[in-house]
């Protein structure tokens, strides 16, 4: 069967006589009864009923059209990709990002990507909240989780990077207070809490999920300390001041722990619940520029470049500067 023949087939199907069927395609009746009825000696089945007031499809001519529908829609959408690859990649993109990794890892990323493809446009709008991206006009988000439960089957979720959360505190602190030789020794220190998304009440910041790497076994520790605050900057500076131990993403500590401000406390345990996602409204069929994008970030963020280098934007900032988050 060639692509005129699913054409000619569900013709038939949805108009429901052969002169219909004809009309719709341009072409006189009877060639659609020779087509029709040549078809069917090819396929050997009887691919539909004919009387007098009807055509209707037969269950094996019902099965053909099915697949036709199908078959038909990918070569659409397959003419469709190449036409697009012929033009230069062009619209907006509009995204939702977190202000830390936003401005210290995908600000820069984006910057670079739009530089690749220049008729592209970028807005970035950071938030504290994930916005109803649905609802707002948004074409993704880069998030720090993966939605779950109900809402997940009507969106895209990808991975983008791994990564986790980890224990920090300076060495002044260490020097003063010790170094916790157990999750359950914690409690015995001042631990610095973060309450992010501006939210106190609905979860608890104070119970730290930590994971054992040798085994993953998983060990709950409720953790308490005088100072705590929304601002993950700020508590940062409270770090980094000898204050507490922190819990707090690789990419947001890499420049201090590559310079030794901060040290890693309990290195076989972290918190890894903090992978970066894409995420976005579920739809059948996603512009190129989105598709170029997510490659990108992909790129991008495979190797965690966290691990290995400070941010951009803290290598392109001036001495002696901080990146804000």
């Amino acid at each position: 069967m060639d692509r005129s023949d699913l054409e000619l087939v569900l013709a038939v199907r949805d108009h429901g006589s052969l002169t219909a069927a004809a009309l719709s395609l341009d072409v006189a009746p009877p060639v659609v009864t020779k087509r029709l009825a040549a078809l069917e000696v090819r396929l050997g089945q009887r691919l539909f009923q004919r009387t007098t007031r009807r055509v209707s499809p037969t269950a094996e001519g019902e099965t053909v059209c099915q697949r036709a529908r199908v078959l038909l829609q990918g070569f659409t959408a397959l003419e469709a990709e190449l036409q697009e690859r012929k033009a230069e990649p062009t619209g907006l993109i509009r995204l939702a990002a977190t202000f830390g990794f936003g401005r210290l890892w995908l600000g820069p990323a984006l910057a670079s990507f739009q530089e690749r493809y220049p008729r592209i446009e970028i807005q970035l709008q950071l938030t504290g909240q994930l916005p109803d991206l649905a609802l707002e006009g948004f074409d993704g988000a880069i998030w720090l989780w993966e939605v779950q439960g109900r809402q997940a089957a009507q969106w895209v979720s990808r991975r983008l990077a791994r990564n986790q959360r980890v224990l920090v505190a300076s060495p002044r602190y260490l020097k003063q207070h010790g170094a916790p030789a157990s999750p359950e020794a914690l409690q015995q220190h001042s631990c610095l809490i973060v309450r992010e998304n501006g939210n106190a009440t609905a979860q608890r910041f104070d119970v730290w999920a930590l994971h054992k790497d040798r085994d993953k076994t998983a060990t709950r520790v409720r953790v308490r300390g005088a100072l705590s605050s929304n601002s993950g900057e700020l508590v940062r500076d409270w770090c980094l001041a000898g204050r507490g131990i922190m819990l707090r993403s690789l990419w947001d500590i890499a420049p201090q722990l590559a310079s030794g401000q901060l040290v890693r406390v309990l290195p076989g345990y972290a918190m890894p619940d903090a992978d970066i996602h894409w995420l976005a409204p579920y739809r059948a069929d996603s512009p190129r520029r989105i598709r170029l994008l997510i490659d990108f970030l992909l790129e991008q963020f495979r190797s965690t470049p966290w691990k290995t280098m400070p941010p951009a934007a803290s290598r392109a900032a001036p001495p002696g500067s901080r990146p804000a988050q």
